[in-house]
């Protein structure tokens, strides 16, 4: 499953970075959001709660077999009547300019081809002093091209937090399930491949975390 995945290759903590994230959007009854390269919907069911009946909330995403299942978990939490959700790709996004008041990308960046385009693409869709959030891994030699990325496509950075120190901890009360969910999940001849995007203990992920080359950060940007 999609989130099993993203539970290994985020670290086990992209659900906590979620959360975090819903928590920075501002957003208030009656806006409009955009979640892009949502995948399953976790972002976009925290924000369809906070628009509430009168605003909307748009999941995007350019997989269609994740969207639909997005779909499904959207009507497994009770989500209806202020979300749609659309096949699209990031870097021509099917929306008029200054649509939304909040557009969020969560572990979806990495890959996506254009990421120039992708970002300026969010920023013509944003309006006038709408919010931005971008979490994801870094390596910390990437950082400056991204703000530098964010700058060029007009979104002024308001906050950058990084959370690595946070990540450490988690990953090391969650060693136990990230272990059996990796052997019960993923074949044997993967089992080392896994071990490494798990970042357990002893995988040159955790060295890297701990040593600061790798970055947990999330991003809190303008229009």
């Amino acid at each position: 499953r999609y989130d099993v995945m993203n539970d290994l290759m985020s670290l086990g903590v992209h659900r906590l970075w979620k959360r975090f994230t819903i928590a920075q959007t501002g957003l208030r009854e009656g806006e409009r959001a955009l979640d892009v390269a949502g995948g399953t919907g976790d972002l976009t069911i925290g924000m369809a709660r906070q628009v509430g009946r009168s605003g909307e909330v748009i999941l995007t995403d350019i997989n269609e077999r994740m969207l639909r299942e997005g779909r499904g978990r959207l009507v497994d939490s009770g989500i209806a009547g202020n979300v749609r959700c659309a096949v699209a790709n990031a870097e021509r996004l099917p929306f008029p300019d200054r649509a939304f008041d909040c557009i969020t990308i969560a572990f979806g960046l990495r890959n996506v081809t254009a990421k120039d385009a992708a970002l300026a693409e969010m920023y013509r869709v944003l309006r006038p002093g709408g919010s931005f959030l971008h979490a994801d891994i870094f390596d910390a030699a990437e950082l400056g091209e991204v703000r530098e990325a964010l700058a060029q496509a007009g979104l002024e950075i308001e906050s950058e937090r990084d959370i690595g120190d946070e990540v450490l901890e988690a990953m090391q009360r969650d060693v136990a399930r990230k272990r059996a969910i990796i052997e019960e999940r993923v074949p044997g001849w993967l089992l080392g491949l896994f071990g490494q995007f798990a970042g357990l203990e002893g995988s040159r992920v955790h060295a890297s975390l701990r040593s600061g080359d790798l970055r947990y950060v999330h991003f809190l940007g303008q229009a």
